[in-house]
């Protein structure tokens, strides 16, 4: 099925089922801001992930645009003008440049680098749109148009990291074993590459553990630095809400989480879905 184009009408079919779950899913936890007091806390991102990988790029990039702006319009009461500046230029780029890469030639290792990769760009759009575009252009908000420069830019990537951190578990432990269990029930719609790494090779423990290690000791560091360097004075001058011992928190906590999570991939007991679920054929 890799090798065949599928038909327009499936393709529809797919996006559309791809957006309505997403926007389900988005809404489900809209309500749970992060510490900055807008974004959304998102685990429904593994959803055009999974797409991504499984049907390609089109229908998860077109899937997670209309999903988030259904989602992000509900929840709003009506089309809202923040997804359409930021959330549905973002999530479809960022979703059309994950299944571009696993595309071609899917493993384990490209899955990981187009999680990384798409997480880090897709959100990186999301948030310097909505805040630089919807927040001071759009809205003039006094807010973040007193703001210099540099500090709507470390909102910006403040944002980013929050993403970035609270997806990325959820992407790499939970999308995995959803593309095998579709991969088994229903081989014929899985293409072969997809199919084949995910029922004869087993999962990459320490690329997996590593992809959530490094990001883990980062957010650590920064929380660091947050605390006993100039950063933290910094934070304060320019940012009453969240208040810098939230800020702070998150990324202890993120990066605690993070370290936790890629330990416990690392050194704990096999997992089900962590096995080749068929014996590879060889001489």
């Amino acid at each position: 099925m890799s090798k065949k184009q599928l038909p327009m009408s499936l393709l529809t079919v797919i996006t559309a089922l791809c957006a309505s779950l997403y926007a389900v899913g988005c809404y489900t936890t809209a309500y749970i801001p992060s510490p900055w007091g807008f974004g959304q806390f998102r685990p429904a991102v593994i959803i055009p992930v999974f797409f991504a990988t499984v049907f390609g790029p089109m229908p998860a990039a077109i899937g997670a645009a209309m999903g988030t702006l259904i989602a992000d319009s509900v929840k709003h009461g009506g089309v809202y003008p923040g997804s359409l500046i930021a959330a549905v230029p973002g999530n479809f780029i960022g979703f059309y440049l994950f299944g571009y890469i696993v595309k071609k030639k899917f493993t384990w290792g490209r899955f990981i680098l187009a999680s990384n990769v798409t997480l880090t760009i897709a959100n990186l759009i999301v948030a310097f749109l909505y805040v630089f575009l919807f927040k001071v252009l759009y809205l003039n908000q006094l807010t973040y148009v007193g703001m210099p420069l540099d500090a709507l830019v470390f909102l910006s990537i403040g944002l980013t990291i929050w993403w970035f951190v609270t997806m990325l578990p959820f992407v790499l432990l939970v999308t995995p074993p959803l593309i095998r269990a579709v991969a088994t029930a229903v081989p014929s719609i899985v293409p072969e590459g997809v199919r084949t790494h995910s029922l004869k090779e087993e999962l990459p423990k320490g690329t997996f553990s590593l992809a959530m290690l490094i990001p883990g000791l980062i957010m650590l560091l920064i929380g660091l630095g947050t605390t006993f360097t100039i950063l933290g004075d910094y934070i304060s001058a320019f940012f009453k809400e969240p208040t810098p011992a939230l800020i702070q928190l998150m990324f202890y906590v993120s990066g605690s989480i993070l370290l936790v999570l890629g330990v416990l991939f690392y050194t704990g007991k096999r997992l089900l879905w962590q096995k080749p679920l068929l014996k590879k054929t060889g001489k």
